[in-house]
């Protein structure tokens, strides 16, 4: 088992090129299966939860075939197998956006209940209730969903009722060949749903209103294949960005708009950091100054992202003052703390929330992480500590991060990747 190793105390300085979006990537490769013709896809980040969606797509018939750097063409026609088995989908949650694809294409799809991040209870109730709406009739047999439309799906009006970004990319895709209109309300309204419709609309897809609540479906008999890049991650820059805050470094970030980070910009610009932007392109410089506590509290977007709340727990514990950070997403998303305090981490956790009085720097110490997002707040923390961290159980970021130790050489961290 891999582990990485961390001499914390140096300032981070440079330039990073954002990767591909991971969060825009699966629900994309799910949906090449509505169509029978080839899709290239560039900008593909070589994650491992990416490479464990690309063989659930193989395995499911599709013919996978890398063409250069971070692309990779998907030629779905050949796909006759409607299962997606649990040895595949119990690693990574993802794997449930294959359901409404496969449904509206075959008629039918099994796939196993998803595994992934152990952050909470994730339910998939609200994916089922779309299709129902639909007219997929869904059943549970031995740890599978097993749907069937025999009839086609038909268009619906239906109103989630809590907001789902996986729930809403499955009707999204579903809706896509359902007979008639169809209607989300309610819908989730992150970027990567946005970068999901234009990719389904350069297929030929009739889809409009992403980016609001209230998202439209026209469905068409067939879908083409089509070539396209998929958006930057913006969870992977503000990481980077944070870890920058942390360090009291200047990071500037390329292929990314400051748009698509929203808040995150303006909670670092709270910690006193100095943000340029522009088309394309992040910087923050810290000037050499400590960073200043800030008070979180996740929701959906556009309010602030629950994949960047560990990164601003460990931002905090080294920050100025005193500040809380509130999970309302996931239950279990403040289980890194708990490795922070091994470091020396000022934190009490009450409830939901995770209160923090900041040090001047942490202690290195050996520390295990939990989750993938865990992860890049351990490595964050382990960036500002004096002497070695040690974080274990590091696959957890290989699923979001791709190359995060030769990113972080490259501005300037002393961090190694070690076996055993």
């Amino acid at each position: 088992m891999q582990s990485l190793i961390i001499e914390g105390g140096t300032r981070l300085q440079g330039t990073l090129v954002a990767s591909g979006s991971k969060n825009a990537a699966l629900p994309i490769l799910a949906a090449t299966l509505l169509t029978s013709e080839a899709c290239q896809l560039s900008r593909v980040p070589k994650l491992k939860d990416v490479s464990t969606m690309l063989t659930l797509l193989s395995s499911l018939g599709v013919q996978v075939t890398p063409t250069g750097p971070n692309c990779v063409a998907i030629d779905s026609g050949a796909a006759t197998e409607a299962k997606a088995p649990y040895e595949l989908v119990k690693t990574m949650r993802a794997s449930i956006l294959v359901l409404g694809p496969l449904l509206a294409r075959f008629g039918r799809a099994e796939v196993s209940f998803p595994g992934g991040c152990a952050i909470g209870s994730r339910p998939v109730d609200l994916h089922i209730s779309a299709l129902e709406a639909m007219g997929a009739e869904i059943v549970t047999d031995g740890g599978y969903l097993i749907a069937s439309a025999n009839e086609g799906l038909c268009g619906a009006d239906f109103r989630f009722s809590t907001v789902t970004v996986g729930g809403t990319e499955n009707a999204m895709m579903a809706a896509a060949l359902a007979r008639g209109d169809t209607i989300l309300r309610n819908a989730a309204r992150e970027p990567e749903i946005v970068d999901l419709a234009n990719f389904l609309n350069q297929m030929g897809a009739k889809v409009s209103g992403q980016g609001t609540d209230t998202i439209c479906v026209t469905g068409v008999p067939a879908l083409v294949g089509c070539s396209y890049s998929v958006m930057a991650d913006r969870i992977e820059a503000g990481t980077y960005l944070v870890a920058a805050a942390a360090t009291r470094g200047r990071v500037r970030l390329e292929g990314i708009s400051g748009v698509m980070l929203g808040v995150v910009l303006e909670k670092l610009r709270e910690c006193g950091a100095t943000i340029r932007e522009g088309d394309d392109w992040v910087e923050l410089d810290m000037e050499g100054r400590r960073p200043r506590a800030v008070d979180v509290v996740t929701a959906p977007f556009p309010g602030f992202p629950t994949d960047m709340q560990a990164q601003f727990t460990a931002l905090n514990t080294v920050a100025e003052g005193r500040a809380r950070v509130t999970e309302t997403i996931f239950e279990n998303r403040l289980m890194q703390a708990r490795e922070m305090e091994r470091m020396g981490a000022n934190i009490v956790i009450e409830t939901d929330t995770a209160i923090t009085a900041g040090k001047a720097v942490l202690q290195g110490a050996p520390v295990m992480a939990s989750d993938l997002r865990a992860s890049a707040s351990l490595v964050i923390a382990g960036l500002v500590a004096e002497g070695e961290t040690r974080i274990d159980r590091i696959y957890h970021i290989d699923r979001g991060y791709e190359d995060i130790e030769g990113k972080l050489q490259t501005l300037g961290a002393n961090i190694r990747r070690v076996d055993g």
